[in-house]
C-alpha cells in the first residue's frame, strides 16, 4: 500500500502519513549514534566516528561535531553531506543576527530558522527531506544553557538529555533512568560516556571511535567550546571504568 504514496513528500497516505518523511528518519537510525547531556554549568555532546581507517588524514575536523557560533555547537546524525549544507546556513543566519542587531542569536530563534527551511522541503514537489537530525548545544543570557533537537521533518524541541542516531530508544532509556536534576559537567560527561559505552556495537570503547564537545563558561566569564583531545577521551573513558574489560 506504502508504495502508492511514497514517490512525492507532498502525497499523504490514509492513514494521514508522509512516508518519504519517514524514510529520511529511518535513514538518521542507521547513522552514528548522538548524544547531549545539559547540566547545570554547561553542555556535553558525544558522537560516534564511524571513519576510522588509520589510513585517514582528519586534520583538525571533527566528522560529527560543528561550531555555528561563538556560543551555539551541535553534533548531527544521518548524511553528512546534507548537513553541510545546512551547517552553512545556520552560520550564516547567525552572523547576520549579528550583524543586524549588534549581539548573539538567541539559541531557540536558530533552532527555529532551520527547522522552517527544514519543513518547506517536506511540502513542496520536486524536493526530499534532509536526512540528518541535530542536536543543538547553545547558551544565552536570558536561559543560560541549551539543548534541542530537530529531524527531518522540521519539529523541535528542548531537552534535558537526548540522543539520535543508531540505537537512539536504548540510550533514551538509559537517560531517562540515570539523568538527575541539577548534574555537573562532570557527572554529564561520565553520564555520557556510559550511554555511549551501553549503545556502540563495540564491546569496549576507544577514543579514536569517540568525539566529545563541551560548551561551557570560561575563565573569564564568556561561554566557550571545548573539542575533547583522544588523549583528553581516553583519560575520562579510564576515569568511568568503561575500558576496565580492554585492561584486564
Amino acid at each position: 500500500m506504502s508504495r502508492r504514496y511514497d514517490s512525492r513528500t507532498t502525497i499523504f497516505s490514509p492513514e494521514g502519513r508522509l512516508f518519504q518523511v519517514e524514510y529520511a528518519m529511518e535513514a538518521i537510525s542507521h547513522a552514528g549514534a548522538c548524544v547531549g547531556v545539559l547540566s547545570k554549568d554547561g553542555v556535553v555532546l558525544a558522537a560516534e566516528k564511524r571513519i576510522t581507517s588509520k589510513l585517514l588524514d582528519p586534520g583538525h575536523k571533527l566528522e560529527k561535531m560543528y561550531q555555528l557560533d561563538d556560543h551555539i555547537i551541535c553534533a548531527v546524525a544521518g548524511i553528512t553531506a546534507d548537513a553541510n549544507t545546512l551547517i552553512q546556513y545556520l552560520r550564516l543566519s547567525a552572523q547576520q543576527y549579528s550583524y543586524a542587531y549588534q549581539e548573539p542569536i538567541p539559541v531557540e530563534q536558530l533552532v527555529t530558522d532551520l527547522c522552517d527551511l527544514k519543513q518547506g522541503y517536506t511540502q513542496y514537489g520536486g524536493l526530499r527531506p534532509f536526512g540528518v537530525s541535530f542536536l543543538y548545544a547553545g547558551y544565552d543570557e536570558h536561559f543560560g544553557f541549551q539543548l534541542y533537537q530537530s529531524d527531518p521533518s522540521g519539529n523541535y524541541g528542548g531537552w534535558k538529555a537526548t540522543s539520535i542516531g543508531a540505537k537512539h530508544n536504548q540510550a533514551q532509556s538509559i537517560l531517562k533512568q540515570e539523568y538527575k536534576k541539577d548534574i555537573s559537567l562532570k557527572e554529564a560527561l561520565e553520564l555520557t560516556v556510559k550511554v555511549m559505552s551501553k549503545t556502540l556495537d563495540n564491546t569496549t570503547l576507544k577514543p579514536e571511535r569517540l568525539e566529545f564537545m563541551v560548551l561551557k563558561k570560561k575563565a573569564d566569564g564568556s561561554v566557550g567550546m571545548v573539542a575533547l583531545t583522544p588523549d583528553q577521551i581516553g583519560d575520562l573513558l579510564k576515569a568511568t571504568e568503561v575500558d576496565k574489560k580492554e585492561e584486564d
